[in-house]
């Protein structure tokens, strides 16, 4: 799957992972290498939510763009996620959860609309 920024027709990531079972977000990144350019794994939640969508980064050796978006996939917040800190929690309520390298926040920013193509 890719990602691509709507309206805008560019291709932010090519190899995205979609985890939307409780097991695959459970593991995430967790004592994985590093993500490679244009990979990312996206945690799908059932509901749109500030608690659900929290991330925390043990044994996760790298620092991660993290990307949070609403049912709407439009960015309601972002963070560069940093190795073995114990919580982040969007300033909104989100559905999905993006992960990527970090240089993937230098084209996104709030209110952009995104959407992945099989």
């Amino acid at each position: 799957m890719r990602l691509v920024k709507k309206n805008a027709g560019i291709a932010l990531l090519t190899r995205v992972k979609w985890c939307d079972s409780f097991l695959c977000r459970l593991r995430g990144l967790t004592l994985r290498g590093p993500l490679a350019d244009g990979e990312g794994l996206v945690l799908v939640e059932r509901r749109e939510s500030r608690l659900d969508t929290a991330i925390h980064m043990f044994f996760v050796k790298f620092p991660i763009a993290v990307v949070w978006l609403d049912a709407r996939y439009r960015v309601v917040d972002t963070c560069v996620a940093l190795p073995w800190r114990p919580i982040y929690v969007p300033k909104a309520p989100a559905q999905y959860v993006l992960e990527a390298a970090p240089a993937l926040l230098d084209h996104l920013s709030p209110g952009d609309e995104l959407e992945f193509i099989s």
